[in-house]
């Protein structure tokens, strides 16, 4: 009993000094390592969106990798760690609590998440950066500091998208008298472009009807009865997100309604929106941002060095498609904000208001994009004080039946977009008690 004892008890203090030794290494590791700056990535690999956040999440982590291996951002590694928001608001808004003491930016990657965070954002000097989503007004930098939709938002997307429709029409003025359907998922994010659809309508006089989707937006067969056979539509709008981008394509092709007739919002852009439609899908157009395929330096680096070491974050077959591509465009953002506050602010981890700074002072010239190796990739951005935009571009492609094809680029009507959002803004403001900042003072 004693022997049993007495080994019970080396293996106790053998157990112990393993667990202290263990932790030293790992200590020790990490202060190799060095400073890191830290990104929490507010993902959704599940559910009925997962194609989106699981591709952007990913593409945004290989491009990272690509960087640690390369030294970092001026010799700062990135460290990063995902949470699973499943597209739902309130656990967009948990994720958030629980990183947001070692992470200075997030991307809530959902309209949703993003209003609940703006106000947290602003409160506690995390920058909230939704890029392509979110508020359209929050691209005012007066009311909203902390808040960036760079490059573009939902309201300079549809302007240019009427003047791509003008365009297939044979000029603006053949909008006059056209039927265009909004047909839209019926939750915050589907919402947003009502009013400046109204607006277009109104100035170059076609006529706009809104159709809204349940969710999920799976049955959209009265929808599209409606559409085609009582409304008789010109163009549709096709603003779903996740599974229900496909329906569309399927139900127009069921009536005889032409692919090459319905407009995608760039969340229904993704070669998983078209590929489940089959020929259905040929000449659908949509809008986007940036580049599709595997074929800019940048994205050849990555397949070499992170893929090439078995260090990618996803299936190799989805790399060069949309929402990867978008994951890199992310990851591109984030580090030309940090090197931006790294000529200011010196070289180190970047605080809230540090890293706010960068995103406020981008300039991300042609030259700048041909040296990250994305050219064609990506247009220039320059932010200011005022201006948390800083596109002047949104491209439009067209699926060929096996890939995605870029057909135009075409830039948003600019004085029409910001007058309504420095009027949307003012009144936002006005309701939260906002004294907006004088970006003439701003250095």
């Amino acid at each position: 009993m004693g022997r049993k004892l007495i080994f019970g008890f080396f293996a106790i203090v053998l157990a112990v000094s393993f667990v202290f030794i263990s932790g030293q290494a790992m200590a020790a590791e990490k202060k190799k390592a060095g400073p890191t700056q830290f990104f929490g990535i507010l993902i959704y690999r599940t559910g009925p969106f997962a194609a989106g956040g699981s591709g952007i999440g990913s593409g945004w982590e290989d491009f990272m990798e690509l960087r640690n291996m390369q030294g970092g951002v001026n010799g700062i590694k990135y460290s990063w760690e995902e949470c699973e928001t499943a597209y739902n608001t309130a656990r967009g808004v948990e994720c958030y609590e629980r990183l947001k003491d070692k992470m200075v930016l997030v991307h809530p990657l959902s309209t949703g998440i993003t209003y609940a965070l703006i106000p947290r954002g602003t409160k506690e000097h995390k920058v909230v950066v939704s890029s392509g989503y979110g508020r359209a007004d929050a691209s005012d930098g007066c009311v909203f500091p902390w808040v960036f939709t760079t490059p573009t938002n939902y309201w300079s997307q549809n302007s240019a998208k009427i003047k791509f429709i003008g365009k297939q029409m044979g000029g603006m003025d053949k909008l006059k008298g056209l039927k265009i359907a909004n047909l839209y998922i019926d939750i915050p994010y589907g919402q947003e472009t009502k009013p400046m659809l109204d607006a277009l309508g109104k100035k170059f006089g076609f006529t706009v009807r809104h159709f809204p989707v349940p969710w999920p937006g799976i049955d959209q067969k009265a929808q599209w009865l409606d559409i085609v056979r009582r409304y008789k539509a010109d163009w549709v709008i096709n603003r779903n997100w996740g599974v229900s981008c496909t329906v569309p394509l399927k139900e127009a092709a069921r009536l005889g309604f032409p692919g090459n007739r319905i407009l995608g919002v760039w969340w229904c852009g993704s070669e998983e929106d078209v590929l489940p439609a089959g020929p259905a899908a040929k000449g659908y157009y949509t809008a986007n941002w940036h580049g599709v395929g595997r074929n800019f330096p940048l994205i050849q680096e990555i397949i070499d060095k992170v893929y090439g070491k078995m260090k990618g974050h996803i299936s190799f077959t989805r790399v060069g498609t949309v929402y990867w591509n978008r994951g890199v465009y992310t990851a591109v953002i984030n580090e030309e904000a940090m090197r931006t506050a790294h000529k200011k602010f010196g070289v180190k981890v970047l605080t809230g208001d540090e890293m706010r700074w960068g995103m406020e002072n981008l300039n991300i010239t042609a030259e700048r994009i041909k040296e990250i190796g994305l050219e064609g990739f990506m247009a220039p951005i320059k932010t200011s004080c005022e201006n948390h935009e800083g596109g002047k571009t949104v491209l439009f492609q067209q699926w060929d039946g096996n890939k995605w094809v870029k057909v135009d680029e075409i830039a948003p009507m600019t004085d029409f977009v910001w007058k309504r959002i420095k009027a949307s803004a003012a009144k936002y403001a006005k309701e939260k008690g906002i004294t907006p900042r004088d970006c003439s003072k701003v250095d």
